[in-house]
């Protein structure tokens, strides 16, 4: 048994498109590596702060991430090896095992697929674009239906007709 504490480098970005590890951000493991009677059994966490962007007001978020790792790597000339697919099962090459795929998709997994940077983020006006947690209250705008969009200049402000047959008499 061999155990494994130890910060590295993100070799790449990993996750999602709003929210991710950047490259070359700090990677805690904490790993126990196992002998077992087909191969070598890793468990154990991993952890890294993660950023990325709201999904609805587009302001970064910051955070971390933390996932249980449990992967199996056969020996190679186990039954285990030779009885499973190689995309299936990690293998022991070298007397290595190779971390970074088992990690990419348990990331992916654990990671938010739309970030917020609050369970009540409202996000931004649909019609300016403005965040509407900082917009003044009662922020909106006057829209008129595209379908009577002609009509709207057919009557003054004081609610008269803008007609010249009609008699305006005050």
């Amino acid at each position: 048994m061999q155990e494994i504490h130890e910060t590295v480098p993100s070799p790449l970005r990993i996750g999602m498109q709003l929210i991710a590890i950047e490259r070359d951000a700090p990677v805690e493991l904490d790993l126990r590596l196992e002998s077992v009677s087909e191969g070598v059994l890793v468990t154990g966490t991993v952890s890294a702060p993660t950023v990325g962007e709201c999904g609805r007001c587009l302001t970064p978020v910051t955070g971390d991430v933390e996932i249980d790792l449990t992967e199996l790597y056969a020996y190679p000339d186990s039954v285990t090896a030779a009885t499973t697919e190689a995309d299936e099962i990690g293998h022991v090459v070298d007397d290595t095992v190779d971390l970074e795929q088992p990690i990419i998709d348990a990331v992916g997994l654990a990671l938010p697929f739309v970030p917020l940077c609050g369970p009540d983020c409202i996000g931004l006006c649909p019609d300016c674009g403005v965040p509407l947690a900082t917009a003044e209250p009662g922020h909106q705008h006057d829209k008129i239906d595209p379908r009577w969009a002609k009509l709207s200049g057919m009557f003054e402000e004081d609610g008269r007709a803008d007609n010249p047959t009609e008699d305006n008499r005050e």
